[in-house]
């Protein structure tokens, strides 16, 4: 599979929109109409439903574990290249959904999917890290921003200069970049002690 074909099938899992569909199965309003408006697991826990939150952060992880590890078997040859390709795609995909108007979540369950598929103690990592700051702050995009930050860093701790390959790392640092960049509201509201709290319920989600 060339690498446009492998970029665009990635982008089209992406953009599977899984809080607007399990919203729908569960009954809820769209997550787009509460809270944040943010169609991702954090937004639909406000709903005070926690199976379809749940369901959502499974769904958009499975997106980016899909997509990478479909791009390492469809592309052996040049897997390096092929997983760094889908992991950028397939996390744009969910940012920017087709399927959504060119809207959509912030990335972080499918990044983390995609994580998961490209190195399992980076993806241990970041998970630790989310669970730490999530825990202590009970603030999911504080524990989110620091685990995209510092998972360059982990790369480079594990793996050095050596071989992580060049593609995959860069494609992470990308990645992390495009987390922050999709946080930057966020980033206002823990600068300005207005950001919401892990677990706090919207009135207006109902149930």
């Amino acid at each position: 599979m060339t690498l446009v074909a492998l970029a665009l099938v990635a982008y089209l899992i992406g953009s599977i929109p899984f809080a607007v569909i399990v919203s729908r199965l569960f009954g809820l309003p769209d997550p787009r109409s509460y809270g944040s408006g943010n169609p991702g697991a954090t937004n639909v826990l406000r709903t005070g439903r926690k199976s379809a939150a749940v369901l959502t952060l499974a769904g958009d992880a499975a997106k980016g574990w899909l997509a990478v590890l479909g791009a390492r078997y469809l592309s052996p040859d040049n897997a390096d290249v092929a997983i760094a390709v889908a992991a950028i795609a397939v996390v744009l995909g969910h940012m920017y959904s087709l399927f959504l108007r060119f809207k959509g979540g912030k990335g972080v369950a499918t990044a983390v999917g995609a994580l998961l598929a490209t190195d399992l103690y980076l993806a241990a990592g970041a998970i630790a890290t989310w669970i730490i700051i999530a825990f202590f702050f009970r603030i999911s995009s504080l524990a989110a921003l620091t685990a995209a930050v510092f998972v360059p860093f982990f790369s480079f701790f594990l793996h050095g200069m050596n071989r992580l390959a060049i593609e995959p790392a860069l494609a992470l640092t990308i990645v992390a970049l495009l987390l922050v960049w999709r946080h930057r509201t966020n980033i206002r509201n823990l600068l300005a002690g207005t950001e919401g709290r892990i677990g706090r319920r919207d009135p207006e989600a109902g149930r």
